[in-house]
């Protein structure tokens, strides 16, 4: 049975009613409906020198400049967004954006309302429908009056009867038009989940270990999860269901065996110590993973969020299943580096020089009831690969909240 395809419908279409979803779709040079004003772009050309050069002569050429990543930030009104390399915040006319609760495969934000969830493309004044976030249909269907199965590790539903509090998202992925797939959990520990855009629920199996996902990422045709802390990256396989058609996991298996940094979460010197935050993103066919290790203060039984130390690159050796080290990205590419979207893009478009990795200084994600504590401003950080150097040099900054910075790339974007 053929799964079910979407109807991304445009936003525009919806008239005055839905003001909300019409404001969500007006981004610079995308204007949504009569009278509808643009976003200004931020004034002046205030990025680097060969940037500024680059984008000049682009201009006298009559030429459109490439499209920009976009950074999304909390504001005092809702969301700032920051074009790239600018440093003058814009945000959305009206609605502002600024109940969005995550960003998803480079250009989708998440909407997650009481009785439904949206994607929305701001660029392209679109939307996708998925299943309220709290419908969730278990695997086997009976799981529900036999919750306790006497398991040695947590599963969803001890997850679900332990937890005090609502279960949330942590990371999605729109997988094709046809598959979402998400990771829901309490605190780092989580489990996959899948959805069909437009259908009723979501789909988990009831009684498969949950585990600590940092990560997942849809890669040449497969999905992928990687554990947090062992560093093992999984893939998962993905059935249909034989009465609905709608997607479900049906298997997950590893494919790429850890190793871990062994100075992550060791005791340091003045009760100090390093943590680690893991991202996979692709480069030119090859999956990498990067590690990012920070530098914490311990305050008791509180850990306060220090500085990023360092960046690693590891590449997945699907031969011998383990991630090897890698020293550079490449002379002509650049990686922004965000926990919901990352991506490799070419330096040269820019004016720019390769090698880097742009970053959003979000230590913690916004847990509210994680032991961390959120001091100071945010920002984004570069991290040059060919001298470990970490800088600020983009003046994009905000205030340090319990809200997810995050990435937006627009389509065609490379």
């Amino acid at each position: 049975m053929a799964l079910r395809p979407f109807r991304c419908c445009r936003i525009g279409a919806y008239g005055g009613g839905d003001a909300a979803w019409r404001a969500a779709a007006v981004v610079v040079g995308h204007p949504v409906g009569p009278g509808r004003p643009r976003a200004p772009p931020p004034p002046g050309l205030r990025g680097p020198r060969p940037l500024r050069r680059r984008v000049s002569a682009v201009a006298r050429r009559g030429a459109a400049a490439p499209p920009a990543p976009t950074a999304a930030g909390p504001g005092r009104a809702g969301r700032h967004f920051y074009s790239f390399p600018y440093d003058k915040p814009f945000r959305f006319p009206g609605f502002g954006c600024a109940d969005f609760k995550d960003a998803v495969c480079d250009r989708w934000l998440v909407f997650p309302l009481d009785d439904v969830c949206f994607l929305v493309d701001p660029f392209a004044g679109e939307r996708v429908k998925l299943p309220c976030l709290s419908q969730v249909r278990l695997r086997p269907s009976n799981a529900a009056s036999n919750p306790d199965i006497g398991s040695p590790y947590i599963t969803w539903m001890s997850m679900l009867k332990e937890t005090k509090r609502s279960l949330t998202f942590k990371k999605m992925v729109l997988c094709s038009p046809n598959l979402v797939a998400a990771t829901f959990g309490d605190g780092s520990i989580c489990q996959i989940l899948m959805c069909q855009p437009g259908g009723s629920s979501w789909s988990v199996r009831a009684y498969d270990a949950c585990m600590q996902y940092a990560d997942m990422t849809f890669y040449q045709g497969k999905l992928y999860a990687l554990h947090g802390g062992a560093e093992i990256l999984f893939v998962v396989n993905i059935s249909q269901d034989p009465r609905t058609g709608d997607p479900q996991v049906a298997r997950i298996g590893q494919v790429i065996n850890g190793d871990p940094d062994p100075s992550i979460r060791a005791w340091l010197p003045n009760t100090t110590m390093h943590m680690k935050k893991l991202y996979l993103v692709e480069s030119c066919g090859a999956l990498l993973m990067i590690r990012r290790k920070i530098f914490c203060r311990l305050v008791g039984a509180m850990v306060v969020s220090g500085q990023t130390i360092e960046l690693q690159v590891l590449e997945a050796d699907w031969e011998h299943s383990r991630w090897v080290k890698v020293a550079t990205l490449g002379d002509d590419l650049m990686l922004f580096l965000g926990r919901s979207c990352s991506k490799v893009v070419r330096a040269s478009q820019y004016g720019m020089s390769g090698d880097q990795i742009f970053f959003l200084d979000d230590v913690f994600e916004n847990d509210e009831y994680s032991k961390y504590i959120i001091q100071g401003n945010t920002s984004v950080s570069v991290y040059d690969m060919r001298t470990g150097e970490i800088s600020s040099t983009l003046p994009m900054v905000w205030k340090r909240k319990m809200v997810l910075a995050t990435w937006l790339f627009p389509f065609g974007l490379k």
